[in-house]
């Protein structure tokens, strides 16, 4: 089994090699601050559950502390380490002042009804603010796997009861429905970010050129792994309003697959109704969904969990164009075998960072007690998401490395030296 955190290290390691950072910054730098562990129990059916779950932080360089949390029965405390790291890289890549956090929950959200989780998401809430793991002005969490908006207005119900006289009490989380302090664009916003980049990456000629594709998005087909949140706001813009087509849905239950192309909102009412594509009629049905990441398309979008392109697949991919829209999707090891078949790589840290951007967003309104607009939430991160791409290409192409490498050459110097000013690393 893949170790994401091991392989998160990895991909900062050859980019720290490309800084003027010495070791023991370095070794400063990629490490957690400190990780919490919390097991509560809650009385529920008439006995006590435990639940085990996690607060990691990883820098605070800047505070508050950004970075989601899941509710997953898979999840683990390395997981959740390196998805705390790669929160301050892609903080600082699209130039966001926070530091980066993550959090997770053992357990698995079907087991429980709405009103069972709802009092697991406050006991797990009250053990994190008490100590000062959720606020507005030291770490701030945000949806992720297995959370909505739902999770994240119980959470700040939560900061609001044991925190009554702090007038900035709604910015403890992002994420939140609109008519809870949230903001409009919030939860389209990773998906949005998704498309942005791609859209980024067809108006260099440069790039498009040498993968070998034709000039312009429109008509360009994809293949969709993951039809949650992310996957399906971004197919849907993506075939909505860029013309792409969308012909292959993996999901961890099967998938369908038309090269004709598949209709967006169809395929998610069908899911979401019989919770399978099974039998699904405008679409082939494919058992072992796995195997639609090796089909041919012009971009291949992964936007579910981590190492879903390992050294087992990697070289079976034929597609020229792969855009992390999960985090860590691809293996360390897989990185190296795509490269070498000229895959091109547009990287997590880079590509789905339109959640914490409009996350920032939220934060930024409640504090200023003003609300947003959706038309300006939109032109905001499509200028984040086009500058921090522009920053990164340009990195690049400075050192002659990978996008990847680029971006956390980009992320680690921004950490650093804002962590130099903080007085962190002296």
């Amino acid at each position: 089994m893949n170790n994401f955190l091991t392989d998160t290290n990895r991909f900062v390691d050859k980019a720290l090699k490309l800084t003027s950072i010495s070791a023991g910054l370095a070794n400063k730098i990629i490490t957690c601050n400190s990780t919490y562990t919390v097991r509560f129990g809650v009385r529920l059916r008439n006995d006590i559950y435990t639940f085990e779950g996690w607060r990691s932080v990883h820098s605070e360089h800047m505070e508050p502390t950004k970075g989601g949390i899941r509710f997953d029965i898979s999840t683990h405390v390395e997981e959740v380490e390196a998805l705390a790291a790669l929160m301050s890289y892609k903080n600082a890549i699209i130039n966001v002042p926070f530091g980066g956090s993550k959090g997770g929950l053992k357990i698995n959200p079907k087991d429980w009804d709405e009103k069972e989780i709802e009092k697991i998401t406050r006991r797990f809430s009250q053990e994190l603010i008490k100590r000062d793991l959720i606020s507005p002005s030291q770490n701030v969490p945000a949806p992720d796997i297995g959370t909505s908006s739902r999770e994240m207005a119980w959470i700040a119900d939560e900061y609001r009861k044991m925190s009554p006289t702090d007038i900035n009490a709604s910015a403890c989380v992002t994420g939140k429905p609109a008519n809870k302090n949230g903001l409009i664009g919030r939860e389209e916003a990773t998906g949005r970010g998704v498309q942005y980049i791609l859209r980024e990456f067809f108006k260099h000629d440069d790039l498009v050129s040498s993968i070998k594709y034709s000039s312009g998005i429109s008509k360009k087909s994809f293949i969709l792994q993951g039809f949650g949140n992310v996957g399906y706001n971004a197919s849907k813009f993506l075939t909505e309003d860029d013309g792409m087509k969308l012909i292959g849905i993996a999901e961890y239950n099967g998938g369908i697959y038309n090269e004709n192309g598949l209709n967006v909102n169809h395929a998610k009412k069908f899911f979401v109704k019989h919770g399978s594509f099974e039998n699904y009629p405008k679409g082939n049905f494919v058992k072992d969904g796995s195997l639609l990441l090796k089909r041919k398309c012009d971009v291949l979008i992964p936007a579910a969990r981590e190492n879903v392109i390992t050294s087992k697949n990697a070289a079976d991919i034929k597609t020229k164009l792969i855009i992390e829209a999960a985090n860590g999707p691809i293996s360390f090891d897989a990185h190296k075998i795509l490269a070498k078949n000229k895959v091109f790589i547009i990287p997590d840290i880079l590509a789905n960072s339109g959640g914490v951007a409009v996350s920032y967003f939220e934060w930024v309104q409640n504090r200023q007690h003003y609300r947003w607009t959706l038309d300006r939430v939109r032109q905001e991160l499509d200028h984040t998401m086009t500058q921090a791409f522009e920053d990164v290409w340009q990195m690049a192409q400075q050192s002659n490395v990978s996008l990847r490498t680029a971006a956390y050459i980009i992320g680690i110097n921004r950490v650093r030296r804002a962590a130099e000013l903080a007085g962190f690393a002296t």
